[in-house]
């Protein structure tokens, strides 16, 4: 029996359709930014947190709460500001009195981040005191408070905004966190066709109203379908190499590692890189995740993941220049 014998035709059918329909959806409200629909679409289904990086005004968080629609689940959004506490994300105990009895007790009170898709919008407003309340809930799926430890309900999905931080009021995010999410996506302005298709219907009153069309039990098969599609030998020894190729002190390091990276990717991009493959494929209708569907996540996996040094700042290189040129280095089949 070959690898693509073993999932079902018709979950990739399914799955095909179920991407058809939320495009639908998003077109009534998004125009353009063909790209970032596609990774969004891919991070979800792969069961991924996804960071979207622009200037404001680039429908980050229009995309996210569109989605919040398109999805029929519990949807909740938080505002990220310079003065918000940890317990504001995660919730907190509060003293109750019982006025039948009279005892008093404490009870927890859930934040925000009990829900099913979390806009945590523009993430890189707080410092990283509160950011760090959601790295907990990303990564284990649990809030830790008091002494409790309460599960949060699945499916849980992150999608934050970012704004650059090189504009002021904002904090980087911690090294750890980033690597929490499964991509990072930059956001462009919209070429000029697009940009007059937002003008016209934006001031027109012609944008439609998106609609459900997927429940958080469908999206939870869907992602179980996603870890049944087969990836062969042949790629996934490409994704190995592929960050082993970010190492600099390993054997046989490009010169680009060796020369820009102060530090590179760990084992979670080789699994986000082989699920993001895995989604991608399934939600294209295709059997089996290729070496082209890794080479088509790999910016969005990586970029967040390493590190440059001060010979790539003075020479005006960042990480998605790397990755190009990892992509040019590692070959297929270890050419």
């Amino acid at each position: 029996m070959s690898d693509t014998e073993n999932i079902d035709l018709q979950l990739v059918e399914r799955a095909h359709q179920a991407r058809d329909k939320i495009l639908v959806e998003i077109r009534k409200v998004i125009i353009g930014q063909e790209d970032l629909v596609d990774q969004v679409l891919t991070s979800l289904f792969a069961g991924g947190h996804i960071l979207l990086v622009g200037v404001p005004g680039l429908a980050k968080t229009l995309l996210v709460s569109t989605l919040g629609k398109i999805l029929s689940m519990d949807f909740k959004r938080i505002q990220f500001t310079p003065d918000m506490m940890p317990s504001d994300i995660t919730g907190t105990e509060i003293l109750e009195e019982d006025h039948t009895t009279g005892r008093k007790e404490f009870v927890f009170r859930k934040g925000p981040v009990f829900t099913n898709l979390l806009l945590a919008d523009e993430i890189n407003r707080t410092p990283p005191k509160t950011q760090a309340a959601l790295m907990e809930a990303m990564q284990e799926k649990q809030v830790s408070a008091g002494n409790e430890t309460r599960k949060l309900q699945e499916p849980f999905f992150v999608m934050a905004t970012q704004n650059p931080i090189e504009q002021e009021g904002t904090y980087p995010l911690p090294e750890a966190q980033l690597d929490r999410f499964m991509f990072m996506v930059n956001i462009d302005y919209p070429p000029l066709e697009d940009l007059k298709e937002i003008i016209r219907k934006t001031t027109a009153g012609a944008l439609g109203e998106a609609q459900a069309v997927l429940s958080g039990q469908e999206i939870l098969e869907l992602r179980s379908v996603v870890r049944m599609v087969p990836i062969s030998e042949h790629v996934l020894d490409y994704i190995a190499r592929l960050v082993v190729a970010t190492h600099s002190t390993s054997d046989g390091a490009p010169e680009i590692t060796k020369k820009y990276l102060a530090w590179g990717a760990g084992p979670r991009a080789g699994q986000y890189l082989s699920l993001g493959a895995k989604s991608r494929a399934l939600l294209r209708g295709n059997l089996q995740a290729t070496v082209e569907d890794v080479r088509a996540v790999a910016h969005a996996v990586l970029r967040h993941r390493l590190v440059t040094n001060f010979a790539a700042m003075a020479d005006g290189v960042d990480t998605n220049q790397v990755v190009d040129g990892l992509l040019k280095e590692v070959k297929e089949g270890g050419e």
